[in-house]
């Protein structure tokens, strides 16, 4: 597999198209930091992380509305290992006029566009969540 990033996010966006309550993948830091903040910002329910035979593992708990409505409509990978996306601190672009949100790699650790645009930082552009 050339790209993890992008298969984790092709394992959220089916799972949560088929209407899937959680979604196991193998576990890396930069994973398990996309996780997280996908929880702070309410797109999914939760996550854990566990260990079976010495690999890692990361289950992504969906979260749906009351009525089964998706929270995540689309996921969209950005960067990509044949075609890097780096952005400035100024470029850093609003998803959908600020209702969905970007997932940057900078110097500082893996943050949403909204935290970096705050720090100023820039950084890498890794995926569109909406």
């Amino acid at each position: 597999m050339t790209d993890p990033i992008a298969d984790m996010l092709t394992r959220v966006r089916n799972a949560v198209q088929a209407k899937h309550q959680k979604v196991d993948m193998p576990a890396s830091r930069l994973k398990v930091e996309i996780a997280r903040i996908l929880k702070e910002e309410g797109f999914i329910a939760h996550y854990k992380t566990s260990e079976e035979s010495g690999k890692n593992h990361l289950t992504v708990f969906l979260k749906y509305g009351p009525k089964g409505e998706l929270v995540i409509s689309n996921i969209e990978r950005i960067s990509r290992p044949g075609c890097r996306v780096y952005v400035s601190k100024s470029k850093i672009p609003k998803v959908l006029g600020g209702l969905g949100i970007n997932i940057l790699t900078t110097s500082r650790g893996v943050m949403t566009g909204k935290q970096a645009r705050q720090q100023g930082f820039g950084g890498e552009l890794l995926c569109n969540i909406y």
